[in-house]
């Protein structure tokens, strides 16, 4: 089979597209042929080994995951023993960053993850970016309880998980505030944001109103630099490690010291998280944002343009099985 294949960490150009081994799948897993998946910042991070501290999980010298892509749509192409839960040609969505490998023609994937029958009425492009940037948001938004009526910040507000924190924080009823910069200020507003800020414009930081919560769906700011929008109780929600990996020490010693604080939520990874996905996208309540399409063998573009920073929502690989 066809995959995007690298041997070490470093730049795009590590990354080649080859043929490979086709997989099978084991007790308990699935096979999927895969149609669409996306390039994220997860998989620009594991790529680079940056922060190093990836390293310690993903392979010191060189990384154990040779192909990456962590979410992804296609078809059931056979089960592996004891799966019962899904049948072959079902077609299936989901996220997986314990083995990743969506890069390509063929992954295996466990029965039990985060994984579900598509929603209906999508294309395997539109159902692929649905799972990776939106469970960081909704990681963030349960951990916090963030409710009806809670006056929400949140800076990036355009990128995988801040256009789908926006979504989802107002499919609860939150009051929403959303960080982007100019050429997104209309998107913001049509993603359902109550209030806009172009950061490139003004200082958001010096916002005089106060906020419950203020997620940073980017990893580019502080719990320092956001303290001042903060309630006296408010909660400061990181979804990256942040400068010096500072974030998850904030969250652990902030609380001990009583109002404003950090949390750094751990994704949940279950078949009910996907479903809760499916479920919102049919009642229209949530739409994952496409920047740019690639097809597998543009696979290093994809790469390159994510790491600028600029990318708005995702970007989506489309997988061609025709060849």
């Amino acid at each position: 089979m066809k995959a995007a294949f690298r041997t070490r960490y470093g730049p795009p150009e590590v990354v080649t597209v080859t043929e490979v081994e086709k997989p099978s799948p084991k007790d308990g897993e699935l096979l999927i042929k895969v149609h669409a998946t996306t390039v994220n910042r997860t998989d620009c991070a594991q790529r680079a080994a940056k922060p190093f501290l990836w390293r310690f999980f993903t392979g010191l010298i060189r990384p154990r995951v040779r192909i990456l892509g962590n979410e992804f749509a296609g078809e059931v192409d056979a089960l592996g023993a004891g799966v019962t839960s899904f049948t072959v040609g079902d077609r299936v969505f989901g996220y997986n960053d314990a083995g990743f490998g969506a890069h390509a023609e063929y992954m295996t994937v466990a029965h039990d993850g985060t994984l579900a029958t598509m929603p209906e009425g999508l294309t395997f492009e539109e159902a692929a970016p649905s799972t990776e940037g939106s469970h960081y948001a909704l990681s963030v938004i349960r951990a916090a309880k963030i409710e009806r009526g809670h006056d929400v910040l949140v800076y990036g507000a355009t990128g995988a998980i801040g256009s789908a924190a926006v979504q989802l924080l107002k499919s609860i009823g939150a009051a929403v505030t959303a960080v982007c910069g100019t050429k997104d200020m209309e998107l913001v507003r049509t993603l359902g944001a109550d209030k806009a800020v172009d950061y490139m414009t003004e200082d958001f930081t010096r916002d005089e109103r106060k906020y419950d919560f203020v997620i940073d769906a980017v990893g580019k700011s502080t719990f320092r630099r956001c303290r001042r929008l903060l309630k006296p109780r408010g909660v400061f929600l990181a979804t990256d490690l942040g400068p010096w990996s500072q974030n998850p020490i904030l969250a652990l010693t902030t609380p001990l010291l009583g109002g404003k604080k950090v949390k750094f939520p751990l994704p949940k990874h279950d078949p009910a998280t996907a479903r809760y996905f499916k479920e919102l996208i049919e009642a229209g309540r949530f739409k994952p944002v496409i920047d740019r399409r690639y097809s597998l063998d543009e696979i290093l573009e994809a790469h390159r343009y994510v790491e600028t920073g600029q990318k708005t929502g995702n970007v989506v690989i489309s997988i061609d099985h025709s060849g």
